[in-house]
C-alpha cells in the first residue's frame, strides 16, 4: 500500500514563497493568478499493511514528524 500525504499551511499563516510565486506568476503575465499558496506532497510505501493501520500509522508520522501541526493542515491519501 502507498501513501500520499499533502501537508499546506494553515489559512492565516503567512506564505512568503507562496508570496514569491504569485508574484513571479504576475511578472510572466498571468496576472489572474491570485492568493496563491505554496505546500508539499510526500509519496511512500508502507508495504503490505491493512488500510485501517495505515491510516493510522501515516496520522502518527504527520503528527510527530511530517507536519507542524501548529502551522500546518495535512491530509492523507491511501493508495492501492
Amino acid at each position: 500500500m502507498k501513501a500520499r500525504v499533502t501537508i499546506s499551511l494553515k489559512n492565516g499563516v503567512l506564505d512568503p514563497q507562496g508570496k514569491a510565486i504569485e508574484h513571479a506568476l504576475h511578472s510572466l503575465g498571468f496576472d489572474q493568478a491570485g492568493d496563491v499558496r505554496q505546500g508539499k506532497i510526500i509519496e511512500f510505501d508502507l508495504g503490505s499493511i491493512s488500510a485501517e493501520d495505515a491510516q493510522d500509522e501515516v496520522d502518527r508520522m504527520c503528527r510527530q514528524l511530517l507536519a507542524n501541526t501548529v502551522i500546518e493542515n495535512y491530509s492523507i491519501e491511501l493508495l492501492d
